[in-house]
């Protein structure tokens, strides 16, 4: 295995954890904004009103797109299995 197929495999992986989180924290990025500005135009200062909206909104994003990134994590590990004898053979 040379330098040039880690730093592959290290691009494959952090471009699958970027594809893998990047919807979560954008939809928990939005909400965080949506209640900040709800906040600041009401004057609300209750610390609970920006914690459970982010909570109910990531466990809603993640029952809907679990399976496909479930099916994604799969997909590479699978991959990376196939790829073992490659891997290691000189």
């Amino acid at each position: 295995m040379n330098q040039d197929t880690v730093v592959s495999l290290a691009n494959q992986a952090m471009t699958l954890a970027l594809e893998l989180g990047g919807p979560i924290l954008l939809a928990g990025l939005a909400v965080g904004l949506a209640v900040s500005l709800f906040q600041a135009v009401t004057s609300l200062q209750e610390q609970t009103l920006s914690f459970i909206p982010k909570i109910i909104a990531l466990a809603l994003l993640i029952t809907l797109l679990g399976p496909w990134m479930l099916d994604q994590l799969v997909h590479y590990a699978s991959s990376l299995w196939q790829q073992i004898p490659q891997l290691v053979s000189p």
